[in-house]
């Protein structure tokens, strides 16, 4: 055909994505956490069917309160204690994200929420991994390719970081590309961890940050100027540092937001979850726009599949819907992320040259 295909839900699943802000107990199949419930007796889930349960997870998101939303993922870490349950999540996360298109992803979790049933650390990672490979090769049998790496993430209300941050380097050429910190930013500064940033920067390895989600600059300052991140999971917040009285070529950026669009610091921007945590008021209020035209290195992140009944091609159809982005702008969304991706740059650059760039060149027309 000449000329662009329309932008659609049914043309956006076949435009090649790539994903860097995605958590695994968050992105639960409905059915999947049904199932695993009765097979270890968990009896406290909020509906007894997948429609049900879907429809509370989504609810109960939209609460407006980061805290709250934390709290549906009682029910997922629940069911996701056994090795059964670890690699059968890891291996359906991995089928369903290649089903939406997207060709790179980095999924994160929290080892230390899976100890439940006696599982050392190091097993929760393994089981973890080897979902995620069964997955990548289930998704390559169906003509879907992806490549899925994992972060390991600390509870940063907990003082674990250190400890998974080793676990991280550990696991680091066997699946895992990084670290992260999560939970709570109020009361809960990056800094509290350190000991943690100091020891991926000895070991020349890759972090990313919770910040400026629902606590604002100091978050963001932290998480630079004393941990040294390499990129920020979320950083809405950075629009604060920022002033457009009149026309955007007008803007003045203050000392971090300039700081973060000089040294191209990625942003991790996640618009359905920022809107239901409170980080923005609404879709149409998003500062994604303001980013992006500005020239920040936006990405585009589904963060909880299930809690904001999501995926990647839903968040480009609202960011089109909203803002008017067409192909091309999706396309540098896409190259921004896999520019930013903690993979080896010749693997960066295969994706780019190889999937991306012809995959959006098919839907230029």
């Amino acid at each position: 055909m000449t000329g662009p295909m329309p932008l659609d839900l049914a043309t956006l699943r076949q435009a090649p994505k790539a994903l860097l802000h995605d958590h695994l107990d968050g992105g639960l199949r409905p059915a999947t956490v049904l199932e695993l419930a009765r097979d270890c007796n968990y009896d406290q889930l909020p509906a007894a069917d997948a429609a049900g349960l879907a429809r509370w997870f989504r609810e109960a998101a939209d609460s407006g309160s980061l805290e709250r939303y934390l709290e549906t993922f009682t029910h997922t870490v629940a069911v996701m204690q056994t090795p059964e349950g670890l690699h059968r999540v890891a291996r359906e996360c991995v089928e369903d994200l290649a089903d939406d298109g997207v060709v790179y992803a980095e999924v994160r979790f929290a080892p230390e929420q899976h100890l439940e049933q006696d599982l050392t650390l190091d097993e929760v990672v393994e089981h973890a991994l080897a979902g995620f490979a069964a997955g990548e090769a289930a998704a390559a049998a169906a003509g879907q390719p992806i490549v899925v790496r994992c972060l390991l993430t600390a509870m940063r209300h907990a003082a674990r970081s250190r400890e998974i941050a080793e676990l991280a380097v550990r696991f680091r050429d066997r699946g895992v590309c990084g670290f992260d910190i999560a939970g709570a930013e109020a009361g809960y500064p990056p800094t509290r961890h350190l000991d943690a940033f100091e020891y991926m920067r000895v070991n020349n390895a890759h972090f990313t940050i919770h910040a400026g989600e629902a606590f604002g600059l100091p978050s963001i300052h932290e998480a630079l100027a004393f941990c040294g991140c390499d990129r920020l999971g979320h950083g809405v917040r950075i629009v604060d540092d920022i002033e457009v009285a009149g026309d955007i070529a007008d803007a003045r950026l203050g000392r971090l937001a300039q700081y973060v669009r000089d040294t191209r610091v990625p942003l991790e921007l996640c618009p359905s979850s920022n809107v239901q945590t409170g980080a923005v008021p609404s879709l149409d209020k998003h500062p994604f726009d303001l980013l992006a035209r500005l020239r920040f290195r936006v990405t585009v992140n589904t963060d909880n599949r299930l809690m904001s009944d999501t995926s990647m091609s839903r968040e480009m159809l609202k960011l089109h819907q909203t803002f008017g982005y067409g192909w091309t702008d999706l396309e540098r969304f896409t190259i921004n992320a896999m520019k930013s991706a903690f993979i080896p740059f010749p693997e960066r650059l295969r994706i780019i040259d190889d999937i991306i760039k012809p995959g959006y060149a098919v839907l230029l027309g």
